[in-house]
């Protein structure tokens, strides 16, 4: 595992050991393409903020394409338990939540699709703010969004439609730090430099930005990966390399007890560069969370169409 970092990031502390209880921190996951290591660094995220604050990881994906439900320990209701259009208690929110365990027993939640793989396909809504809400519905301090589309294409695509695009309302999201991930391979490091160019010329906050570089193979990493990342050093808020672990690429994140210490420890060094991002952009400790606003409600089931403050009693 290597850490790097860049920018005034490297010379801020460590971060604050717990989350203030009122904190609600996003990490925004997102993939420069598909095969990314998307998932498994959300996953290896998740578990380290577990011991900073109550998590949850937002399962985007549809659920025959999603691993989340085949990682999860115990599984809860579902998505699909979440009234569209009507209040809820904290406990039944997280009553829809399944529970995942960590290399050190900690525990965390994931809210996915999680109905037998013939049920009827739950349509899930692409608005980052619908998510959000669920978050706060839910009360969680640190929230790992697994998000599923490429960054470059949705940018650009959202550019020429005139739009927001999905990377850029996740991105704006009350205290968000996005996690932007890559295989560490040539090709892996193409896709990100152009996600990296799109998001520049989109604006995005690559400033706070922690780029996670997924290892497909032991040894010494590729010429191309190692000059990518002494390119991104004053680009982003830090670099974590994430070794290749047979682990995951046999069994995912199931039992997170066999992965290797070294791959515990670039979740543990993701988790803290996280922090860290967080802190130096709106200080330590972080501040209370902001009250979603309210949305229409939506069609489909599986999300809270009220805020926090008038659909959720806690």
């Amino acid at each position: 595992m290597q850490l790097q970092f860049g920018g005034a990031l490297a010379k801020k502390s460590q971060p604050a050991t717990v989350l203030p209880v009122h904190a609600r921190l996003i990490a925004t996951v997102m993939g420069s393409a598909g095969g990314s290591g998307r998932s498994s660094t959300a996953a290896l995220l998740a578990n380290s903020l577990a011991g900073y604050g109550a998590t949850v990881v937002l399962d985007t994906a549809p659920r025959l394409s999603s691993p989340w439900p085949s990682w999860s320990s115990e599984p809860g209701a579902g998505l699909l338990s979440v009234p569209p259009d009507q209040g809820m208690t904290r406990r039944q929110v997280i009553g829809a939540a399944s529970v995942c365990r960590g290399r050190d027993g900690a525990g965390w939640h994931v809210l996915t699709d999680h109905q037998d793989w013939s049920a009827a396909p739950l349509t899930l809504p692409e608005a980052p703010a619908a998510w959000y809400q669920l978050a706060a519905a839910g009360g969680w301090q640190a929230v790992v969004a697994d998000t599923t589309h490429p960054i470059a294409h949705d940018t650009v695509s959202a550019r020429h439609m005139g739009r927001a695009g999905l990377s850029a309302e996740w991105c704006h999201l009350p205290f968000a730090v996005p996690v932007l991930c890559a295989a560490a391979t040539g090709w892996g490091m193409h896709t990100l430099q152009t996600a990296v160019q799109a998001a520049t010329a989109e604006g995005l906050p690559l400033h706070r930005a922690v780029v996670s570089l997924v290892a497909t193979a032991e040894g010494r990493l590729p010429a191309p990966v190692r000059a990518a990342m002494t390119m991104l050093q004053s680009r982003v808020a830090a670099v974590v390399i994430v070794p290749h672990d047979p682990h995951i690429r046999s069994h995912g994140m199931r039992d997170a007890d066999r992965l290797k210490p070294r791959t515990a420890e670039a979740g543990a060094e993701l988790a803290r560069a996280v922090l860290a991002s967080a802190g130096g952009t709106w200080g330590e400790p972080l501040p209370p969370a902001a009250v979603p606003a309210a949305t229409a409600a939506p069609t489909t089931p599986g999300f809270p169409s009220r805020s926090d403050s008038q659909g959720v009693t806690p």
